[in-house]
């Protein structure tokens, strides 16, 4: 069984990451389809994401692809929110 430190909730992820303002926002932009995890489209919150997983987000912004390089505790600053991912060509 993997330990809890590995995997986060996808919906989480998106609002410690800074990419969602709430986890509702976050609900509805999965459940509109706005998310891939590894390429495959999800539309469950409750995925569990791990760090080397590529996310592709639809946001009102424009697309983003990131891979995840870690797993945050908790909503930090943006500039901490920063080091848990990178933007990918």
């Amino acid at each position: 069984m993997e330990a809890e430190a590995d995997v986060l909730r996808l919906d989480k992820f998106l609002v410690f990451a800074r990419f969602c303002k709430t986890r509702a926002v976050a609900l509805a932009l999965v459940e509109q389809g706005g998310v891939r995890i590894n390429r495959q489209p999800t539309e469950k919150p409750h995925a569990r994401l791990r760090p080397g997983d590529v996310l592709t987000l639809a946001l009102p912004a424009g697309v983003k692809v990131v891979e995840v390089l870690g797993l945050p505790a908790r909503r930090g600053s943006a500039p901490v929110a920063q080091e848990f991912y990178r933007e990918l060509p």
